[in-house]
């Protein structure tokens, strides 16, 4: 469990009905420190084949707030790149309203809320805990790593096929650099054709700023860029020098 809400009575209260359900519950206290990539944390816990479910326990209010919503994102991204788009995450509100699913970043987005004033809520987690849930298809690999000494790496790469180059844009942000390499892990050293940098693209009213490569990527190597800021979205896909391409969208507060 992580917990935005920073009273520690709460969080023993929220742990203590769960455990009369036998769940036996691990957790932590948010740290919002981007600069820090202190989200990268629990990575190693959440990532555990053991762990069965995430519960985020917040306030309606903290979910408005950006540096929260950008750091949960990058964690879920990761969480997800590791466990499947499917690993179940649970948000419990101690206060306030669910917000809409069209408000949350793209990560976040299939997370289930329940209230934490409901007195059945550790009943529906012990159900949740124990329904399968089919694994949505998805044509592309993402991950993120955050590393104090080395930075924010984003890495892409295609499921099933091959792309003959990949590009990636940032809005709110910059890439400071590109490699390419054996996915899973970020590259000692790479070798990249034809490097593109500040390309402009525009998505409705959002303008990206885009680098591309025109290597071979598939599904066992991976496009890597560093990436200084903390963009509002991210698009990608593979590279193509027509004005019209299939790209993906994540938004990410």
């Amino acid at each position: 469990m992580t917990s935005l809400v920073s009273s520690e009575e709460t969080v023993k209260d929220v742990m203590g009905k769960l455990k009369t359900y036998g769940l036996e519950i691990n957790g932590h206290f948010w740290e919002d420190d981007l600069e820090k990539m202190a989200w990268s944390k629990a990575r190693g816990e959440l990532i555990d084949p053991k762990v069965a479910l995430w519960i985020i326990l917040a306030t309606a209010q903290e979910l408005s707030t950006p540096t929260l919503l950008y750091g949960l994102s990058l964690l879920s991204l990761t969480v997800q790149a590791q466990r499947g788009l499917a690993f179940p995450i649970v948000f419990l509100l101690s206060e306030g309203q669910p917000p809409s699913s069209e408000s949350l970043p793209t990560p976040l987005k299939s997370a289930e809320f329940l209230s934490a004033n409901d007195a059945a809520f550790g009943a529906k987690l012990v159900a949740k805990v124990h329904t399968e849930v089919k694994e949505p298809a998805a044509d592309y690999r993402l991950d993120v790593y955050g590393k104090p000494q080395l930075g924010q790496w984003f890495e892409i790469g295609p499921r099933h096929v091959s792309w003959a180059g990949v590009m990636l844009g940032v809005a709110g942000a910059e890439i400071t650099f590109q490699a390419v390499g054996p996915k899973g892990s970020l590259p000692d050293k790479s070798v990249i054709n034809y490097p593109l940098e500040g390309l402009q693209l525009t998505l409705g009213e959002k303008e990206y700023i885009a680098w591309a490569v025109q290597n071979e990527v598939d599904p066992d190597n991976s496009y890597f860029a560093k990436i200084e800021g903390f963009p509002e979205s991210i698009v990608f896909g593979p590279y193509s020098s027509e004005e019209e391409t299939e790209v993906h969208v994540v938004q990410l507060k």
